[in-house]
């Protein structure tokens, strides 16, 4: 497995998925490029969801959340993204992203994306 960030997100077998359970997961040290000032943005990255026949390996995600280091895009483009992302990778039940920024110009965003699978 890979030591570089990376986009490619690992996935595995949901041991039960023949019931509903929730996987809770922090990234408190999420960095990403603010697009306007060139300069690092701070926050915690926190997935919440419901994994159907798939379930996302962490080893992989902590790559995949290191590759927006480099990346330049606003605290709303960059939790969307993270969700769609998770979302093609495991095709969760229901998802839940939520970007907590550190303060930036006196002002802190948290930014909260969410999926759900159509009944």
């Amino acid at each position: 497995m890979a030591t570089k960030p990376s986009k490619e997100l690992e996935i595995f077998a949901n041991p039960h998925p023949d019931r509903d359970y929730t996987i809770e997961m922090e990234c408190p040290e999420f960095t990403s490029i603010c697009p306007v000032t060139g300069q690092p943005d701070f926050g915690t990255i926190r997935i919440r969801y419901v994994p159907d026949q798939q379930c996302i390996e962490l080893k992989s995600l902590k790559l995949y959340l290191w590759s927006y280091r480099q990346e330049g895009a606003f605290h709303e483009a960059v939790t969307n993204s993270i969700l769609d992302d998770l979302v093609a990778a495991c095709a969760p039940r229901q998802m839940t992203v939520v970007g907590d920024f550190n303060v930036r110009g006196g002002i802190t965003t948290v930014v909260t994306a969410e999926f759900a699978r159509a009944k």
